[in-house]
């Protein structure tokens, strides 16, 4: 279903994680940016960690799980709900994008947009400039190697590549 981004508080929400995201960004004490985490997330604890700079569009959309880390540059657009598990290693310049816009040139153009969940299941490692595009879920232990597009769920216990991203390998932790 299409929303307006621009619908009354919305924009507001944005501003908000815009600075909260900010001061993760700019934070160099650890205690300090794991309270901007959680202040910013919808759920967050002290073991979570973000290294470098980081954006989401609202960061109240976002659940992450225990051991939770991300390393520079990490972007979530949020606009619907990232549901992240336990000890999921996230690498460098990845994109977690549930937003997108209609592919017709004359709805598109009426800048709504729709927004599909993303869900990664716990003990995942996501390699640097990934993306992961709306409506995806990626199974437990699964492999995401570097400069990966995926557009479809990852089977757990498996090692995907590619553009679109694809299996290669199976079975990787039984």
């Amino acid at each position: 279903m299409l929303y307006d981004p621009d619908t009354e508080g919305l924009p507001d929400d944005r501003m908000k994680a815009a600075e909260l995201c900010h001061q993760i960004s700019t934070c160099f004490d650890r205690d300090e940016k794991n309270a901007l985490i959680q202040r910013l997330f919808g759920k967050a604890d002290e073991t979570s960690s973000i290294n470098g700079r980081f954006f989401c569009d609202y960061g109240y959309n976002i659940e992450v799980g225990k051991n939770f880390y991300m390393n520079t540059n990490g972007v979530i657009l949020d606009c619907g709900k990232v549901t992240i598990g336990d000890y999921v290693m996230i690498g460098p310049n990845v994109t977690l994008c549930t937003a997108g816009h209609p592919l017709d040139a004359k709805t598109r153009y009426t800048y709504e947009e729709f927004a599909k969940p993303i869900h990664i299941a716990d003990k995942v490692w996501i390699g640097a400039n990934v993306i992961v595009l709306p409506g995806v879920n990626i199974g437990t232990g699964a492999v995401v190697g570097a400069g990966s597009v995926v557009t479809k769920d990852v089977p757990e216990h498996t090692v995907v590549v590619g553009n679109p991203a694809r299996v290669v390998k199976e079975h990787i932790n039984g």
